[in-house]
C-alpha cells in the first residue's frame, strides 16, 4: 500500500478532501521521523515500536569478485508490532500453538 492509497482510504473513509488528509498523514510521517532521529525510539500503543538501533560493522564478500570488504557500521530503524497488530496478521504463538482456536488475551 503507498502513501497515496492510504489517503484516499482515510479521504472516503472519513468523507474528507484528500489535501487535507495528505497534509494529516504527511505530518504524522514527519513526527515519527523527527522523534525517531530525536529519541532514537517512539511507542504507538496497540500499533508497536520503532526503534534505532545500531548494526555493528562486519566483513563481507563482493558476490561477484569474492573478494572481502568492510562494511561500516550504520543506524537502521526496526519494528517490532504489539500484540494488536501481531493477532490481525496471523503472527500470534497462541494461534500457532492451537490451529482453529481463536487467539488467547
Amino acid at each position: 500500500m503507498t502513501k497515496k492509497e492510504i489517503v484516499r482510504f482515510i479521504s472516503d473513509d472519513l468523507n474528507l478532501s484528500q489535501q487535507d488528509v495528505k497534509k494529516v498523514v504527511q505530518k504524522t510521517f514527519d513526527a515519527v521521523t523527527d522523534a525517531l532521529a530525536k529519541e532514537g525510539r517512539i511507542e504507538l500503543r496497540n500499533f508497536g515500536v520503532f526503534e534505532v538501533k545500531e548494526r555493528k560493522s562486519r566483513k563481507a564478500r563482493n558476490p561477484r569478485t569474492g573478494a572481502e570488504v568492510q562494511v561500516p557500521s550504520k543506524r537502521v530503524v526496526t519494528f517490532k508490532p504489539g500484540k494488536e497488530m501481531e493477532q490481525l496478521v496471523g503472527g500470534s504463538s497462541a494461534s500457532a500453538a492451537n490451529p482453529g482456536q481463536p487467539p488467547q488475551g
